[in-house]
């Protein structure tokens, strides 16, 4: 797997726990949790920003972007008990087809 994707793929997941941190932080009124939020976002824009190195701003920032809706959706579902109604699924998978789009048949993936 080429480094950059490696840097995304870091970047995507210190963005998800800094968001899912975000939530458990009840408005930065609880101490770990908002520590958590800090590191988180500044991982993965460290590392987002390794990874603009080699991808254009665009398509990184949608790939981590979108990736990071999917993931945070999920895990609000899963660890929030947060509800998803038939349109957010549907809404979720045009993210996610989205994203195999611009792997599959983009030639701007990489520099």
């Amino acid at each position: 797997m080429p480094v950059h994707y490696v840097y995304l793929i870091i970047a995507i997941a210190a963005e998800t726990i800094g968001t899912s941190a975000l939530q458990a932080s009840a408005q930065f009124s609880r101490l770990w949790p908002s520590v958590l939020v800090v590191l988180g976002y500044g991982t993965a824009f460290y590392f987002m920003a390794l990874a603009l190195k080699f991808m254009p701003v665009g398509i990184v920032y949608a790939i981590w972007s979108g990736l990071g809706i999917v993931l945070i959706a999920l895990i609000g579902f899963v660890v929030f008990g947060q509800k998803l109604d038939l349109p957010a699924v549907v809404g979720l998978l045009f993210i996610i087809f989205g994203i195999l789009v611009i792997h599959l048949f983009s030639n701007s993936a990489t520099h």
